[in-house]
């Protein structure tokens, strides 16, 4: 009888410090996507959120939100605590005359998104329209909050 020992080839080589670093996070990643499911089913069931854009130029703050099929009746915006707040519904329309459905992507019901601006913004003078689906906020900046050009004194 003869008796071999076997290894792995790839152990041979085996570099421990990216390989136990790859470990670690595969092993933070199995304890953490059980509750990250959970906290997206959560937002599943509480609603949806429109994607948002927020950028800003010299003047403003633009806040653009994806809100295809909606009537700009059933869109609120307001501002509270340094935070701009979309909040609607999107209605299922039922249609008796398509025939069965086969499949429903699209998400309905209450939404509600709040991003917190990064400036200080003029309440007084906040515009917001919707166009092709799309809420486009324009928050004009405090003048605070505006870039300033300072003069360099001295010699």
């Amino acid at each position: 009888m003869k008796l071999m020992r076997i290894q792995n080839p790839s152990l041979w080589n085996w570099s421990s410090t990216p390989q136990l670093s790859h470990l670690r996070d595969e092993i933070s990643r199995l304890f953490e996507e059980p509750f990250g499911l959970l906290e997206r089913r959560a937002d599943f069931f509480n609603g949806w959120s429109p994607n948002l854009d927020l950028y800003e130029d010299k003047e403003s703050l633009v806040a653009r939100v994806e809100l295809p099929g909606l009537k700009k009746e059933e869109i609120d915006v307001w501002l509270e605590d340094g935070a701009l707040h979309v909040a609607g519904e999107r209605k299922f329309e039922q249609k008796d005359d398509h025939g069965a459905t086969h499949r429903l992507e699209r998400f309905y019901g209450r939404f509600h998104r709040t991003v917190t601006l990064p400036k200080q913004v003029k309440a007084d003078n906040i515009k917001a329209t919707y166009e092709d689906g799309v809420l486009t906020v324009t928050l004009p900046k405090a003048e605070e909050a505006k870039p300033r050009q300072i003069t360099v004194t001295g010699e």
